[in-house]
């Protein structure tokens, strides 16, 4: 596992390109391969540019298309659905023979993923999985598994009882809802006593420092805390600053914070003892995954459930949808065992956070 920000709007399919290409994020700028040689043409679309693990996804996705051998056109949707729509229709116009995308809403995708169905270009889903809709595989961690690990992180260092916040994603992606749904079911199941306030954040870093806030005030008792995405990183750090509470955990003060990303950010502050652990979403991995398959679909390969040969699992999520579910552990300072959950050390090499490429 291996692991830069773009503002850029779109008016219209020109100057789409115009100014993604001068953000360094269009089709014009960061293509790798060339058509002219017979590469196969592929378009990727980039869901936001706000956060450090979606900008590593973006370093990676170019250099592993010229390692794949593809030619690659790039679009940014800037977490808006309507974006992605336009994104889409750009790239087809452009000649892609398949695409590769992280819808944020994933509800709202299905019409696209219809309509590339049939006009028989191969769709991969990346971090995301369509509410409805065929593609042709998920490139994706097991969702469930980081509310698991982050429930499991946090009620062993509570021991078994007080209260925790959890920061939810978004609740109209699948990533939101399997985090939330496999934390909470976690809780119960395992921590009857410990407390969690839900709060409901759209993946937006400044509500969730303000309802992270809110429930301080009321709870100051709190001693956990779960961040879906690192989106939260520094507004809860700012937080735990402000009341006091950001000190490491030999105090009695501490609040244990659990994030999802595995960011250097993160493996940078779990050494330093300011927040204890993190899931790591394998960035490079979606990257190289995402336009294997792509490359795959092209050549006509298929594939059926299963373990790979790259550390991962397919499962088959319903009839016609494949998911390649790869590893994410728990990382931490110490990288022992957590109520039945390994981990592996922040400064591990081999995670994509520790990447100095």
């Amino acid at each position: 596992m291996r692991l830069k920000s773009v503002a850029c709007s779109i008016a219209s399919a020109v100057s789409a390109l115009a100014l993604l290409a001068a953000c360094g994020g269009g089709s014009g700028s960061g293509e790798s391969g060339d058509a002219a040689s017979g590469d196969p043409v592929v378009g990727a679309d980039y869901p936001r540019s706000d956060t450090d693990f979606w900008n590593s996804y973006i370093k990676y996705t170019p250099e592993q298309a010229k390692e794949l051998g593809l030619s690659l056109k790039t679009t940014n949707s800037q977490n808006d659905i309507a974006k992605l729509t336009a994104n889409v229709q750009t790239l087809v116009s452009q000649g892609v023979k398949g695409l590769a995308m992280a819808p944020q809403d994933t509800a709202a995708i299905a019409p696209t993923l219809a309509q590339m169905e049939a006009k028989g270009i191969p769709v991969v889903t990346v971090d995301t999985r369509p509410d409805s809709g065929k593609v042709y595989m998920v490139v994706r961690a097991d969702n469930r598994a980081y509310g698991e690990k982050s429930c499991k992180y946090l009620g062993a260092k509570l021991g078994g009882k007080g209260k925790v916040v959890m920061l939810q994603g978004g609740l109209d992606s699948i990533n939101g809802r399997d985090r939330t749904d496999a934390f909470n079911e976690c809780m119960k199941a395992n921590y009857p006593k410990i407390r969690v306030f839900g709060e409901a954040t759209n993946w937006d870093g400044a509500v969730a420092a303000q309802k992270l806030q809110t429930t301080l005030t009321a709870h100051p008792d709190v001693k956990g805390i779960y961040m879906q995405s690192s989106f939260a990183l520094a507004g809860t750090l700012q937080v735990l600053k402000q009341r006091g509470l950001l000190v490491g955990p030999e105090n009695k003060k501490h609040v244990y914070v659990v994030s999802n990303d595995g960011i250097p950010e993160e493996l940078k502050l779990i050494a330093e003892g300011k927040i204890d652990a993190t899931v790591s979403q394998p960035a490079d991995l979606y990257a190289k995954y995402a336009l294997y398959y792509l490359k795959a679909a092209l050549d006509g390969k298929k594939f059926e459930p299963g373990k790979t040969d790259h550390d991962s699992t397919i499962v088959r999520v319903r009839e016609g949808l494949l998911e390649d579910q790869l590893a994410a552990p728990l990382v931490t300072a110490d990288g022992e065992t957590h109520d039945g959950v390994p981990s592996v050390k922040s400064d591990d090499p081999s995670l994509w956070g520790n990447d100095k490429g």
